[in-house]
C-alpha cells in the first residue's frame, strides 16, 4: 500500500512553480511582496459569506516542505531548473499572515487573507489556499442558511459519501464552524472535535427476517434512547412496532422520505396516541436550506442534511481569487509600490488594506470599510478590526489550530451572526447585505 505524503507542497498547480523558476532566473524573487485573498462577489442571491479554512490551511503551510521525493520528481519531469529544485530544498514559509478569524462573515472585496512575503515564498501558496478556502467558505456559507432556516433545532452533517473521502471531512469541519451540532464523518471527531453521531440504514432492517427484529437488535445495542429508522416499508407500522420494542422512552424516529410537511405531522399524531411523546423525529431527505425553511412549521425536531451542504447548496466554491496588490520598488528607496489587474471584469484595487465592520448604535453592522494604507499608517476608524495575526515570521499562532481553534471559530461565527440586520436571514434573492466601501 503507498503510503500518503505528508508534504502539502504537490497540492498546487504547476504554474506557481514556472513563475517561481523565472523568478530566480530573472532575479525578482526577493521582492517584498503584498498578497491577498477576496472574494469579488457572492453567488447569486446569498448575503453574505462564512469563512472557513483557516485552521487547516495553516497546518497545511506548515507542512508545505519539498522533500527528497517532491524534488526528485521535479527533477525527473524537468518542471524547473537545478538551482530552483535547491531553492526549493530549503524552502520554508518565513513570511507574515494577517486575516480575518476564521468564522468571520466576508463580503465582496473582503481582504480576509494578507500575506507579507518575498514574492517567491508567497506565489506559490495561491493553489493550496484557494483550495481550502473556496471550498471550506462554500460549505460554511450554505451550512450557516440552513442553520438559520432551522431556526434552532439541531442539525448533523450526513454528506460524507457525497464528496470525496478528504472533503467530507473539510465539510463536516465546516458545517459544524457554521452552526451544525454534529456530524457523521468519524475521521473530523478525531481530529476537529466535531461531535459524532449515527445508529443505522435502511441496510439494517433489510438484513432481518423483520423490521421487528431489527429494531429489537438496534434497541439491544444501543438502549431505547436510540434513533429507528421507520420508513424502509410502511411508516405508521414501523412507528407502532417501534414504540412497542423500545417503549415510549424511544428516543427518537428518522424519516428519510416522503411529503415530509404532512408525514411528520401525523407521525407526531401517532407517536403522541402511543404515549411517546417524548420521542423526537428527525428528518434526513434532500434537505437544504429551502426545504428546511418550509418545515419551520411542522414538528420536526432535528434535520440531517447530506448533499447539499457538502456542495454549497448548489454553489460549491466561493470565487475567491488570490492577487499581488504591493511590491517593493527596485533600488535603494524600496518604497512600497500598489499594483492592481484591470481587466474587464476582473480588475483589483491596489495597495496595502486594512478592513473593518462599521456598526450602527445598537450594534448592527452597517458596512465593510477597506482603508487603502499609506506609508504603513492604520488609519482610526471606531469599526471592530477584522484582523488578528495568523503566522507572525513564519511561526504559526497555535491558537487557531486543530480542536481548540475549530472551536473558537464556532464561537466567532455566532458572535458575527449576531451583528448582521435582520435581512441577511432572508432566503430570497437579494444583495450583500453589508456594502464594501474603499476609503
Amino acid at each position: 500500500m503507498t503510503e500518503r505524503p505528508t508534504s502539502s507542497a504537490f497540492l498546487t498547480d504547476r504554474y506557481e512553480l514556472t513563475m517561481l523558476d523565472a523568478a530566480l532566473l530573472a532575479g525578482t524573487h526577493d521582492r517584498e511582496c503584498v498578497f491577498e485573498a477576496f472574494t469579488r462577489r457572492l453567488p447569486a442571491g446569498r448575503r453574505y459569506g462564512v469563512l472557513a479554512g483557516t485552521g487547516r490551511l495553516l497546518e497545511l503551510i506548515d507542512q508545505f516542505r519539498f522533500g527528497d521525493a517532491e524534488l526528485q520528481f521535479l527533477r525527473d519531469n524537468r518542471i524547473v531548473r537545478d538551482e530552483t529544485i535547491d531553492w526549493l530544498a530549503d524552502y520554508r514559509f518565513s513570511g507574515t499572515i494577517r486575516g480575518y478569524r476564521e468564522g468571520e462573515l466576508f463580503f465582496p472585496g473582503s481582504p480576509f487573507f494578507i500575506v507579507d512575503a518575498p514574492f517567491a515564498e508567497g506565489v506559490i501558496l495561491e493553489t493550496l489556499l484557494l483550495s481550502v478556502f473556496n471550498y471550506d467558505s462554500a460549505v460554511a456559507s450554505a451550512a450557516a442558511r440552513m442553520v438559520a432556516a432551522a431556526g434552532g433545532r439541531p442539525l448533523a452533517e450526513m454528506g460524507s459519501r457525497r464528496a470525496n473521502e478528504r472533503s467530507a471531512v473539510a465539510a463536516a469541519r465546516a458545517a459544524f464552524i457554521a452552526g451544525f451540532s454534529a456530524t457523521s464523518n468519524l475521521e473530523a471527531g478525531r481530529t476537529w472535535g466535531v461531535p459524532t453521531m449515527g445508529t443505522a440504514a435502511h441496510a439494517f432492517t433489510l438484513l432481518h427476517d423483520s423490521e421487528e427484529a431489527a429494531f429489537r437488535a438496534q434497541v439491544d445495542a444501543l438502549g431505547p434512547g436510540t434513533t429507528l429508522l421507520v420508513d424502509t416499508f410502511d411508516v405508521a407500522k414501523a412507528i407502532e412496532t417501534a414504540v412497542r420494542v423500545a417503549g415510549p422512552e424511544l428516543g427518537a424516529v428518522r424519516l428519510d422520505s416522503g411529503d415530509l410537511p404532512k408525514l411528520v405531522k401525523q407521525v407526531r399524531e401517532q407517536l403522541d396516541s402511543l404515549g411517546a411523546t417524548k420521542t423526537r423525529i428527525t428528518v434526513t431527505n434532500d434537505l437544504d436550506e429551502y426545504t428546511i425553511a418550509a418545515l419551520a412549521a411542522s414538528p420536526v425536531d432535528s434535520y440531517g442534511v447530506g448533499t447539499s451542504v457538502v456542495t454549497g447548496s448548489g454553489n460549491p466554491a466561493s470565487g475567491m481569487v488570490y492577487k499581488l496588490v504591493a511590491h517593493r520598488s527596485h533600488g535603494s528607496s524600496g518604497e512600497w509600490i500598489p499594483v492592481a489587474k484591470k481587466s474587464d471584469g476582473k480588475a483589483s484595487v491596489g495597495g496595502r488594506k486594512h478592513p473593518v465592520r462599521r456598526h450602527d448604535a445598537a450594534g448592527t453592522a452597517v458596512a465593510e470599510v477597506v482603508h487603502i494604507v499609506e506609508k504603513g499608517d492604520i488609519p482610526d476608524d471606531t469599526g471592530r478590526d477584522l484582523l488578528v495575526p495568523l503566522i507572525t515570521r513564519g511561526e504559526v499562532h497555535l491558537e487557531h489550530l486543530g480542536v481548540e481553534g475549530t472551536r473558537r471559530a464556532r464561537e466567532h461565527r455566532e458572535l458575527a451572526m449576531s451583528e448582521l440586520p435582520d435581512e441577511a436571514f432572508r432566503l430570497g434573492r437579494g444583495d450583500p447585505v453589508l456594502p464594501t466601501i474603499f476609503e
